[in-house]
């Protein structure tokens, strides 16, 4: 057994590369929101000569955050309800004063307006909290409504920027495609081995690792909707919608195939530990089923709709109806999952559900 030191070190080592990659993956944002902050305090102190713009710089980056799923609405409605909460709270507090009651009406004001002209939480909550610091920082009369004009600089701001996309994470939903690919045909180059084997502490190492296999779907799933969203709000990247959407109608396709994967390998676990015979002819076929995926993961790698890998998965189906039908239970659901397998590959070379379906032939003595 690993010692309890070497565990915890192990983890650590993970979890410094999983905050690695995560802060890889975020860089352009962070990039994005630091420098539109600049811009916005440089346009409002310098170009506007406001003493202290606060605001400006809140409001760019409060509006762009850290996604980019709508994110040109999310910027209006922040940029918005930042402007009617600092408005009001300006014009109550100079006519009023500030304190504790003052705070309770302009943060009621505040949230009024906000439902009143938009309804969402995201205004609602801005408008009450920007009227709550603006009663807590009491500035000079003289100066007192330049910061909803601040607000409305760091939301044009922020507008702007926000059309700024990055083309490495219009790359990301097609890597992500081509990776849960190769993890399939990993599974089906262990699965066939075991099937030959027979080891039963193999199957099950294979098994654990199918079942860890469900961020692979939902890493591509948020890779997907990322790249549509950057899309929709990028006039720069228009050319790159065919394709990406092209990649996000594989999500669901690509999904089933790694779920019957997973049942395949259970499936063969399950005949390893009983030490239950799989045909020899049922081990070949699963591996032609793998040069066949690593076929699709290389197309994908390479930007291009997977329709070289057609041929060799139509003749794997051609070659699963000929095989001979075992006595087996384990061994017959294992067949019927590779035949399974083949349709939802056939479907992610770009078959609809009946033509992938159609092309598998019935299994011999059927």
């Amino acid at each position: 057994m690993e010692p309890p030191l070497d565990r915890a070190w192990q983890r650590g080592r993970t979890s410094l590369r999983a905050r690695r990659a995560r802060l890889r993956s975020k860089r352009f944002l962070v990039a994005q929101c630091a420098l539109a902050g600049g811009a916005a305090w440089f346009i409002s102190a310098e170009l506007l000569q406001h003493p202290t713009p606060f605001f400006a710089p809140i409001a760019a980056v409060v509006g762009l955050g850290t996604s980019y799923g709508q994110r040109l609405r999310r910027v209006a409605e922040i940029t918005f309800g930042v402007a009617v909460g600092i408005f009001l709270a300006d014009l109550l507090v100079l006519g009023l004063g500030s304190g504790w009651w003052q705070m309770s009406l302009v943060i009621g004001l505040a949230m009024s307006a906000g439902i009143w002209l938009s309804g969402t939480q995201l205004f609602v909550t801005q408008s009450a909290v920007q009227s709550i610091i603006i009663v807590a920082l009491v500035a000079e009369p003289a100066t007192a409504f330049t910061r909803w004009l601040d607000a409305l600089v760091g939301g044009g701001v922020a507008l702007l920027a926000a059309t700024l996309v990055p083309a490495a994470a219009l790359r990301r939903p097609r890597e992500n495609a081509a990776a849960v690919v190769r993890k399939v045909a990993r599974l089906l180059r262990a699965a066939s081995e075991v099937m030959q084997d027979g080891e039963s502490d193999e199957a099950l190492e294979l098994l654990a690792d199918a079942r860890s296999t469900d961020h692979l779907i939902r890493e591509l799933r948020d890779a997907a909707d990322e790249g549509m969203s950057m899309v929709a709000v990028s006039p720069f990247r228009r050319r790159h919608k065919p394709g990406v959407r092209r990649v996000a109608e594989l999500v669901e396709p690509l999904d089933r195939s790694l779920r019957t994967t997973r049942v395949l390998v259970r499936q063969t676990s399950v005949a390893a530990y009983h030490r239950l015979p799989v045909p020899d002819s049922y081990a070949r076929l699963t591996a032609d089923l793998a040069d066949a995926v690593e076929l699709i993961a290389a197309e994908l790698t390479e930007n291009h709709l997977a329709v070289a890998a057609r041929v060799p998965l139509l003749r794997v189906a051609e070659d699963s109806g000929s095989l001979e039908r075992s006595d087996l239970l384990v061994a017959d659901a294992i067949l019927a999952q590779l035949r399974s397998l083949v349709v939802d590959l056939l479907m992610v070379t770009g078959l609809e559900q009946l033509e992938a379906t159609d092309a598998i032939p019935p299994p011999r003595g059927s």
